[in-house]
């Protein structure tokens, strides 16, 4: 992956300001995809789109993911580092439908994409959303031998079929949910942490974009020199400009 330049992150930042998590996650996204389409990033498995923010994020901030959480036993806050290289881990993209045959069920379907989330998330409640994604990623359901409309899926399915559906789905695609098993060191309790690489990965961003903008203007009041010109220097010089801006 080629990273992204400072000015075209900058204008990710910017535009990303007034998103909520999905748009933010396509802007991202098209930053780690430079050359692929909305439709593109949109029909793509879910995991591959995380796949591809943890690479992002690598390549912009290195390999070390600082990570808090707190206990949900004793509610000790905990903070320790991960290594970026482990996360994100693309499973081998199926050849065809998945299957599922559980009891008198056999269901095929098909792994969620980036659009089929954003469908599932506007829905108003979980339940909603569980039969919204369902029904748009189901290829074929047969119950004893007769044939089930996948729009009626949500509402048929029996809980131990949905849960073999969600297992098998997250074999095929591992990194489209990072969870985090955290153990306590005062309590020893075990806390599930998701890892949300789009919110982790923004609020790096934000960061990285408010102090870039200072260092913009501290050196274009010092240097009168332009917004391009000085993102075109790279991180070294503008540390040394800003040094002998400082002891002047």
């Amino acid at each position: 992956m080629t990273p992204t330049g400072p000015a075209e992150l900058l204008a990710t930042w910017e535009a990303g300001l007034a998103q909520q998590e999905a748009g933010r996650s396509l802007l991202l996204h098209r930053a780690a995809r430079p050359g692929a389409g909305t439709d593109e990033l949109l029909s793509m498995p879910v995991g591959t789109r995380e796949a591809d923010l943890f690479a992002l994020r690598r390549a912009l901030f290195g390999e070390r993911m600082q990570v808090r959480v707190e206990c949900a036993s004793c509610e000790e806050a905990m903070e320790f580092d991960l290594d970026a290289t482990l996360l994100g881990v693309r499973g081998r993209t199926p050849d065809g439908p998945l299957r599922v045959e559980e009891g008198d069920w056999v269901v095929e379907f098909r792994l969620p994409t980036v659009a089929d989330l954003a469908a599932a998330g506007s829905a108003p409640d979980a339940a909603e959303a569980r039969r919204l994604l369902v029904a748009r990623c189901a290829v074929s359901a047969v119950r004893g031998g007769e044939t089930v409309p996948p729009e009626r899926l949500a509402g048929l399915l029996p809980a131990n079929v949905q849960r073999r559906l969600a297992e098998t789905a997250a074999e095929a695609d591992p990194a489209s949910d990072v969870t985090l098993n955290v153990n306590c060191p005062e309590c020893g309790g075990a806390t599930p942490a998701a890892l949300d690489i789009t919110s982790y990965l923004w609020t790096e961003l934000d960061t990285w974009a408010r102090d870039l903008l200072l260092d913009v203007h501290l050196l274009a009041s010092a240097y009168g020199w332009s917004e391009p010109e000085i993102l075109a220097l790279s991180p070294l010089r503008r540390r040394y400009y800003l040094e002998l801006c400082a002891d002047a």
